[in-house]
């Protein structure tokens, strides 16, 4: 038979949904993909509930409902004191991934080169590759995550159409520095390139820090599109509503390619989150303190048992040394060794980068309940006293 797309022909399976498998497998306490284990606010799963009774359940506009809209446009004045256009300069998606793919796929062409900071969220290289640009990756590394600033400036060119950045940085809890931004926005301005930025983790922000947009940057209005989740937001990740914030004459194209992606977002889940955007200062500040405490319960759980924690400044990960522990040679070995020993699901931070990965170190995720972290943090100690005592 003819082949099928390359791309994703033989591809391997997200690593999140791999250990989700596996952690069902064996019983295990799920502490790799990232998603809380409660849903969200009430008033805002009621204002779903309501308005799928209330309807319309129909198709609703295209570039999402003007309520949402709106709000997307006031949470960036708000927040950031960007001044957006509802009308043009705002686009609803089903997800951001689905908005990263709108992006993607309408900004770059054949052959385009796209400057990459690994390690990489699973789903950028795929749809890069597939909308036929040229990945150009630049990492950052543990225990510091320290951005390559020459690397970075060799790694953009004439043949640059984008930089795809995350901020604040999954696997890395990284929040990039004002003076990090302003390089990046410089070498944007100086080859005309594209900032494709995914900002899903924008509110959970810790220890007194602030989240600033690219987009805020001299230079850079009219050449960033900013993606938020809904579901990073208010602790809704089933719901996969996204949006897009851009320029009009980017916003264009991109609602070109969504039109023929999802074309819509279910409108009752649109309502809803343009509720839930209007929420109380207190709301947000309630958000990251929470995620605080409970990184922090983690973090000195994970210290005591001789995991080496690195600093962790935004989203809802842990990035963890295990050397010394006995799990294994590599993140892979040892996040194997603890699902199926230990009954405790991690991510090997490996997964998010390509050849010649740094293979030290694992991700727990920690936006759970706190008697779920205090089960985790048991079993681990459980495991690592029973494997000491068969070594001695």
């Amino acid at each position: 038979m003819k082949p099928t797309n390359p791309v994703f022909t033989g591809i391997n399976t997200t690593v999140f949904e791999t250990m989700s498998r596996l952690a069902r497998a064996h019983g295990a306490v799920n502490l790799g993909q990232g998603f809380p284990d409660v849903d969200g606010p009430e008033d805002i799963r009621r204002a779903a509930a309501n308005a799928l009774m209330d309807g319309p359940n129909q198709y609703p506009p295209m570039l999402g409902i003007p309520e949402l809209r709106q709000a997307v446009a006031d949470a960036n004045k708000r927040f950031y004191d960007l001044d957006v256009d509802p009308e043009s300069e705002v686009l609803v998606t089903s997800g951001a991934t689905e908005a990263l793919a709108d992006c993607i796929l309408a900004l770059v062409s054949p052959g385009d080169e796209v400057v990459l900071i690994e390690p990489l969220y699973d789903c950028y290289l795929p749809l890069v590759k597939r909308a036929g640009g040229i990945p150009v990756r630049v990492r950052v590394t543990p225990p510091d995550w320290r951005l390559d600033r020459q690397a970075l400036q060799e790694a953009f060119s004439p043949r640059t159409k984008a930089i795809l950045l995350n901020n604040p940085m999954n696997p890395t809890a990284k929040v990039f520095s004002g003076e990090e931004l302003q390089f990046i926005a410089d070498l944007c301005v100086k080859h005309d390139a594209y900032a494709i930025c995914d900002e899903v983790y924008e509110h959970l922000v810790f220890d007194g820090r602030a989240h600033r947009p690219l987009m805020a940057f001299e230079g850079m209005r009219e050449r960033t599109v900013r993606i938020g989740s809904a579901g990073k937001t208010f602790s809704l990740t089933g719901w996969k509503v996204g949006y897009v914030t851009g320029p009009a004459a980017l916003m264009d194209p991109i609602a070109k390619a969504h039109q023929w992606v999802t074309f819509t977002t279910p409108p009752n889940l649109q309502k809803a989150v343009a509720y839930g955007l209007h929420k109380e200062d207190g709301y947000y500040r309630d958000l990251a303190q929470g995620l605080m405490a409970k990184r922090d319960r983690m973090a000195l759980g994970l210290e005591a048992l001789g995991f080496s924690v690195l600093p962790c400044d935004a989203t809802y990960f842990l990035t963890c040394g295990f050397d010394g522990l006995g799990l294994g040679r590599t993140d892979v070995e040892a996040c194997e060794t603890l699902v199926t020993r230990a009954s405790v699901a991690a991510v090997p931070v490996s997964a998010f980068y390509g050849d010649e990965a740094p293979t030290g170190y694992i991700r727990f995720c920690f936006c759970k309940r706190d008697e779920v972290i205090d089960e985790a943090l048991a079993r681990l100690a459980a495991f690592l006293t029973a494997a000491r005592a068969e070594s001695a």
